[in-house]
């Protein structure tokens, strides 16, 4: 038993220091449980194969096709767009539709698709942004308290009563008190919550980010882009673009290849046949692209270099127009500005001592230094840190610059444009969604195979990629649940379970199982403002399983105590992912979410102490 409390202790410790990352420390926890025979090999590895951890996981990836197909932005904008201008009616508009969101989604996805919505509502309501944000925050916690799938919680506590023999929740069993919760909330927020939120007036407006259509007329790239038609005796019909060696050879980039479309045939009258010539096809050049005959090159470079290659080529040279430098903006492709840190692994380096094109799939289009020195030489210049460079490429690769924090700050929010191909699925999207909600609603089949098939579908279908569904996955909270959920075996196991239910109902039991039911509640939302609602529901659920036990009453009202007080983490901006989300943006300090969310857990302790005995009789 010490040795599973020391072992508890030390990650608690590590969880509240972050001296190391959540996952890190939930595996040191499992390996810990192995080496000490507290646990056998396949205890302390059971939580990898446990149901409601390949619930969540397929979950992220139906969520992640959600947000991908931009089908969670329409459905919130629409929301949204009934708000009005009057603050209550923002923050209850708000608060509702961020939690109709957080029901079927991710709270973290949910708060950072409506983020910059609010922002703009706000501006256009004349309404200081931290009078929104908090309530955006604090309603997404609550919705993910109105069904099964609204946040692990609620699954982790279902899975504890199917493993234990007794009935599950299903679907909707969280409805009745989350919407009360919800209300409550709602109506705290417009009236008590009103005066407790700060009012601060945004210091300085953020910079302005140029959109991509706009880079392109403050760069004056029609100036410097070229069309080289491929003539049928040209050297280069055969080569792929690395052998063709433009670049290096006559320092020109290939932005695109603009290919002839297949002619079809319509109808023949008399000894005419009409047909039909489609569109040219435009393609992104890749090192192994083919250049075939009749291709037109959209070519980046200064006037003489692309002569020279024409030249040398059998080429036909032509300047382009402005609306051909506007072309260069589509769903797949763009530009967008990247700004060089200090700390940039590229400063004192050239674009070609550092490969930039093969290593980030882009082309650097310009440079642009502080001072005004001009035009600046593309395969010659020192980079400096505070450059800006131009780069065009596709969105995806864009975006994937932005992970690379230490060499690269991304202008702009070129993640907006990476998703748009999948838009048009979004219809798609909804009818997965839709499917997979009927199934768990009717109970056809369980949770997890639900939730297994609808993300499955989402593949399938093309709403998101198999690449992009293991990228839509929160590993790390993955990783948490799979590593923690051990360590509720083995505190049964060494009977410290049963020691602080035993503790509790001590206590308080004499009171009558309503006092042990707020205790539950009140340990629960402690240890969720410092610890993840997952590992506190994994550590607190089996004391709340034994404490009914031993009251000799229904565990269901204590597991779905649990399971709310969870989710309920307004108290800190650690709390929650939402919480960090939403600081920022609205200006807060760590004493703003003492001031609104204490006073809030303690009206959903009361609501829930009141209500959830009725719903779910002791």
């Amino acid at each position: 038993m010490w040795i599973a409390l020391g072992i508890l202790v030390a990650a608690i410790v590590l969880f509240v220091t972050e001296w190391l990352r959540v996952d890190v420390v939930a595996i040191g926890v499992m390996v810990a449980l192995m080496l000490s025979g507290l646990l056998t090999t396949d205890e302390a590895l059971s939580g990898f194969s446990n149901s409601a951890v390949l619930t969540i996981a397929a979950l992220f990836i139906v969520g992640g096709a959600v947000l991908q197909t931009g089908l969670a932005d329409l459905i919130g904008r629409r929301i949204l767009s009934i708000a009005g201008g009057s603050e209550w009616r923002l923050i209850a508009v708000i608060m509702a539709a961020v939690a109709l969101l957080s029901g079927f989604m991710s709270d973290t996805g949910t708060v950072a698709v409506l983020l910059p919505a609010i922002v703009s509502l706000a501006g256009r309501a004349q309404v200081n942004p931290s009078r929104l944000l908090i309530p955006l925050s604090f309603g997404s916690l609550l919705g993910g308290a109105t069904t099964l799938i609204g946040t692990p919680p609620n699954l982790i506590v279902s899975d504890l009563l199917r493993e234990e023999g007794l009935i599950a929740f299903e679907f909707f069993d969280y409805t009745p008190i989350g919407l009360i919760l919800l209300v409550g909330g709602i109506l705290f927020m417009l009236s008590i919550g009103r005066w407790l939120l700060p009012d601060r007036k945004r210091v300085q407006e953020l910079q302005r980010v140029e959109t991509a259509e706009e880079l392109v007329d403050l760069y004056r790239l029609p100036d410097n882009l070229f069309h080289l038609r491929v003539r049928r005796g040209s050297p280069l019909v055969g080569q792929t673009v690395v052998e063709a060696d433009l670049g290096r050879a006559f320092h020109i980039s290939v932005l695109e290849i603009q290919r002839p479309g297949q002619p079809r045939s319509l109808i023949k009258v008399g000894g005419q046949r009409l047909t039909l010539q489609p569109d040219s096809v435009r393609r992104m050049p890749r090192e192994t692209t083919p250049i075939a005959a009749d291709d037109v090159l959209v070519v980046q470079g200064y006037g003489t270099d692309v002569s020279h290659a024409a030249a040398h080529w059998n080429l036909a040279l032509q300047p382009v127009g402005v609306e051909e430098g506007q072309s260069l903006v589509d769903y797949e492709a763009g530009i967008a500005e990247i700004l060089l840190p200090p700390r940039s692994s590229l400063v004192g380096k050239t674009l070609v001592e550092t490969r930039f094109g093969s290593t980030y799939n882009l082309t650097v289009l310009a440079i642009n230094r502080a001072g005004g020195e001009g035009d600046l030489n593309l395969k010659e210049t020192r980079l400096q840190a505070g450059d800006t460079l131009l780069v065009q490429g596709t969105w995806r690769s864009i975006v994937a610059l932005k992970k690379r924090r230490r060499d690269f700050v991304v202008m702009g929010e070129p993640q907006a444009m990476a998703g748009a191909p999948a838009r048009r699925r979004a219809p798609i999207a909804l009818l997965v969604l839709a499917g997979m909600l009927v199934l768990m609603i009717t109970n056809a089949v369980s949770v997890a195979a639900a939730a297994m098939v609808a993300a499955l579908a989402m593949i399938l279908s093309g709403c998101v990629t198999i690449d992009e569904a293991y990228e839509a996955v929160d590993w790390k909270s993955i990783v948490l649940i799979a590593g923690m959920l051990p360590m509720s075996i083995a505190l049964e196991k060494v009977g410290l379970v049963s020691l602080v239910a035993e503790g509790l109902v001590g206590s308080v039991g004499n009171l009558g199982p309503l006092a042990v039911l707020g205790g539950l509640f009140v340990l629960t939302s402690a240890f969720t403002q410092v610890l993840s609602n997952t590992a506190t529901t994994v550590l607190v659920a089996p004391i709340a399983l034994a404490a009914a036990r031993q009251l000799a009453v229904q565990p269901y009202a204590f597991l779905m105590t649990v399971a709310i007080a969870a989710s309920m983490a307004f108290a800190s901006p650690v709390a929650s992912p939402v919480n960090t989300l939403v600081m920022a943006a609205g200006k807060y300090q760590f004493r703003d979410y003492l001031k609104v969310g204490v006073p809030l857990i303690l009206i959903t302790l009361i609501l829930s102490v009141i209500f959830l005995p009725f719903l779910w009789p002791l």
